[in-house]
């Protein structure tokens, strides 16, 4: 079996979300699977190979276009549908696999797999520039969804999304939970890397930790809140990190931050690269994510993991993915959140509890589990013929 795969997204100089993802899932299935052989597409006008991982498998080769992007990907929109991934490549395909949501063209014939991590986007246009909406139009997931023959859903929750707004029927969807790198499940971390983390980002307090992008989608402005009601209550050592890069609309957000009279108490950190942010999240008393959608969200699981306490919103997919290993709370309610740190800061037995109870719930995410179902999704696809 020849398995087609855009890899786009591997492509970005910073790695999160989606590219994390692709990256994450590939090379577990290349370290499972021997025997069928994997074509990974890739275009970009300049040469970035330096990017791409090194995925050095017999059984894997990469195929690069040097095609401005616009072009490449408006090309595909309808009426011309050019060009097809399976006829760039020059060779017989069996399945393509676009484990994320673009622009894409492939010849009828060909079994094919779209994963859709969520759809954000319809639920919530306000969370996204205009820039970002056009895109979006552009791509027209109702239709893209049409194309594929069998959808992957992270969750449950996205799952029902696409029945509901891409009137898909359950059948055509199936759901594969994502994973975390297996890194995440060492609780060793090293001492001198903890150090050379609290020293390089002065981390010598207490504190609440926030890690994902900033934009409004991430509702950093209620937890901003809940952070100044805990800090009016009790004037402890007790800090705020915002760990991640700026997004979508991140100007008022960051506005919002620097207004705060406790805002010499809110450190701001950009990007942190996965080996960072397992000391980051070692050292961090609670993990706060208040987010207001999210079609899987991986920071709760890679906390829980390293053995930090969880609070998060009670919305989409975080109950689902979270179970009941965490503090669900109303995100748009900043003082439910404020009281749900406050107890995880000060209460022990809980704490203890949630530590427990979320490096047990985190140990049923992996990408093995994830990387075997993709395959046995594969050979199922393959044996309908």
């Amino acid at each position: 079996m020849t398995i087609l795969i855009d890899i786009r997204p591997l492509m970005d100089a910073q790695y999160s979300g989606v590219s994390e993802y692709v990256y994450r899932l590939l090379q577990a299935i290349f370290s499972i699977d021997k025997k069928n052989q994997y074509i990974l597409f890739c275009n970009a006008a300049h040469n970035v190979a330096k990017r791409l991982p090194n995925f050095n498998q017999e059984n894997v080769k990469i195929v690069t276009k040097h095609v401005p992007n616009k072009i490449f990907n408006y090309a595909m929109l309808w009426p011309f549908s050019r060009p097809r991934f399976d006829k760039l490549v020059n060779e017989k395909v069996d399945i393509f696999f676009m484990p994320h949501l673009h622009f894409a063209a492939f010849s009828s014939g060909i079994k094919s797999v779209l994963t859709v991590h969520d759809l954000s986007f319809l639920v919530d246009k306000s969370f996204f520039s205009w820039r970002k909406n056009f895109w979006h139009c552009f791509v027209n997931v109702k239709k893209l969804t049409k194309k594929f023959s069998t959808i992957v859903a992270v969750s449950e929750n996205t799952k029902r999304d696409l029945m509901a707004f891409c009137n898909l029927s359950e059948e055509k969807i199936k759901v594969i939970h994502s994973g975390i790198d297996q890194a995440f499940f060492n609780n060793e971390i090293n001492p001198e890397k903890i150090s050379e983390l609290k020293n390089r980002y002065q981390l010598n307090k207490p504190f609440i930790l926030f890690l994902s992008t900033l934009e409004p989608r991430k509702n950093v402005e209620a937890l901003v809140k809940a952070f100044e009601i805990i800090k009016e209550k009790n004037n402890s050592d007790l800090e705020l990190v915002l760990a991640g890069a700026c997004g979508w609309k991140f100007k008022p957000i960051l506005k919002r931050i620097k207004s705060s009279k406790y805002f010499k108490d809110i450190k701001l950190i950009d990007y942190v690269v996965a080996e960072d942010r397992q000391a980051l999240y070692k050292l961090a008393q609670v993990l706060a994510y208040p987010s207001f959608y999210e079609g899987f969200g991986f920071p709760p699981l890679e906390a829980m993991a390293l053995g930090t306490p969880v609070v998060a919103a009670n919305v989409s997919s975080i109950p689902e993915i979270t179970g009941d290993a965490a503090i669900l709370v109303d995100p748009y309610n900043p003082l439910s959140l404020a009281l749900a740190l406050e107890q995880v800061l000060e209460d022990e037995k809980l704490r203890e509890n949630l530590i427990i109870q979320g490096k047990n719930h985190s140990l049923n995410y992996t990408w093995d589990r994830a990387a075997r179902a993709y395959l046995g999704l594969f050979e199922e696809i393959i044996s309908k013929e």
